[in-house]
C-alpha cells in the first residue's frame, strides 16, 4: 500500500494537508509530529485516517518501510520569528531536514518541503525564486529566516537528491488549524478574536516614511490554495527547484482588517498602535510574490482573493469553532 508521509501532521498547514490528501482518496496517510503537544489536538482528533508517528521515531520507522512511501510531504519545523535560540532552531529547521533530504535521497523518494518568504528580509532583491539569487544574495531578518535559508541553500548544493524535490516559499498563510499558534496565528486569526472580544483591531502604526499606518503590504494567501499546490507538484513531479507560494498580489493589513469585519458583519473600527521595537529591527514592511516560475511550469489555478478567503475562514471556521 503506498504511503504518503506529512511532517509536522498536527501543525496548521500540515493537518491541512492531511484532510486534502484524505479527501483527494489517499487512505494510508502517516503523520509525523509530537502528538503530545496538547494545543495542537483538535488538529488530529478528527484525522482517524492518519497514522501517527513521533519525530524522532520517523527515520527509524522509515527504515523499516520505505518500500511503501510514495513522498514525503516535509512541513514540520519551529515557525516562531521571534525564536532566538539558533541551537533550536539549528536542530529541529536545518538538522533534522537535512535528515530528511539525506533519507529521501537514500530511498529516492520524491519530497516536497516548506521554506518560507521569511528568507527574502527586507526584499532588497525582490522576491524571485530565482535559484541563483537564493544561493547567494538573501539576507534574512531573523533566526528562522536564516534556518530555512541555510537549508535552501545547502539542497542548492546537493550532487545527490531525491528523484523528484521542491521547495516551497510560502508567503503569509492563513486559515483553519493555527489555532494553537498563539502570537504566531496570522493577522487574521488575532483580528477575529480582537473583534470578538473589543469590538476593535489594532494595527501596528507604521515607522517607515513611505508607508501610511496600516498601508504596510503583505501577499496573504489562503491555507487552501497552499495546499492545493503541493497536491499538484505531488500529481505532476515535473521540474524540482524552489519556488514560491504566494498570490502575487500584495494587500495591506487595513484590507485585511476590513474584510474581517465585513465577514463577521460588524462595523470597521481600527486602532492603530505602536510596535514593540524587537519587531521593528526586523519588520517586512513588503512582500509580494514574484509568481511567474510557478506559472511557467503549468499551475494555472486562480489564487483565493483576500476577501474571498477571509470569508470562508471567518464564516465556516471561525464563527463555528471548527477545524478543516
Amino acid at each position: 500500500m503506498e504511503q504518503i508521509v506529512v511532517t509536522g501532521a498536527a501543525g496548521f498547514i500540515g493537518s491541512c494537508m492531511v484532510k486534502k490528501l484524505h479527501d483527494v482518496g489517499y487512505k494510508h496517510i502517516v503523520g509525523v509530529d509530537d502528538f503530545s503537544v496538547e494545543e495542537k489536538f483538535r488538529n488530529t482528533v478528527d484525522k482517524p485516517y492518519m497514522e501517527k508517528i513521533h519525530r524522532r521515531d520517523f527515520f527509524s520507522w522509515l527504515d523499516s518501510d520505505v518500500a511503501n512511501v510514495e513522498c514525503v510531504i516535509h512541513l514540520g519545523a519551529r515557525t516562531d520569528t521571534t525564536e532566538e535560540n539558533w541551537e533550536l532552531l539549528n536542530t529541529l529547521n536545518l538538522n533534522y531536514s537535512q535528515q530528511v533530504w539525506n533519507s529521501c535521497s537514500l530511498y529516492e523518494i520524491p519530497l516536497i518541503y516548506a521554506s518560507s518568504a521569511a528568507t527574502y528580509g527586507k526584499g532588497k532583491h525582490g522576491y524571485t525564486d530565482s535559484h541563483d539569487v537564493i544561493e547567494t544574495k538573501l539576507k534574512p531578518l531573523n533566526l528562522y529566516g536564516i534556518s530555512k535559508n541555510e537549508f535552501d541553500k545547502w539542497v542548492l548544493k546537493q550532487e545527490k537528491t531525491p528523484p523528484f524535490w521542491v521547495g516551497l516559499k510560502f508567503f503569509n498563510v492563513y486559515g483553519p488549524n493555527e489555532y494553537h499558534k498563539k502570537r504566531m496565528a496570522s493577522v487574521v486569526y488575532h483580528s477575529f478574536n480582537q473583534i470578538n472580544t473589543d469590538g476593535v483591531v489594532k494595527l501596528f502604526r507604521s515607522f517607515r516614511t513611505h508607508y501610511r499606518d496600516g498601508e504596510q503590504h503583505r501577499d496573504f494567501i489562503y491555507v487552501k490554495d497552499v495546499i492545493d499546490v503541493i497536491a499538484f507538484f505531488l500529481n505532476t513531479q515535473t521540474e524540482s527547484g524552489i519556488y514560491n507560494v504566494g498570490t502575487g498580489q500584495a494587500r495591506t493589513f487595513i484590507d485585511l482588517a476590513r474584510a474581517v469585519f465585513n465577514a463577521m458583519n460588524k462595523e470597521e473600527n481600527i486602532e492603530f498602535i505602536d510596535a514593540p521595537i524587537e519587531i521593528k529591527r526586523k519588520y517586512q514592511n513588503f512582500t509580494q510574490a514574484n509568481m511567474e516560475k510557478l506559472r511557467n511550469l503549468g499551475y494555472n489555478k486562480p489564487f483565493t482573493s483576500l476577501e474571498d478567503g477571509i470569508y470562508d475562514y471567518v464564516t465556516n471556521y471561525l464563527l463555528k469553532n471548527k477545524n478543516y
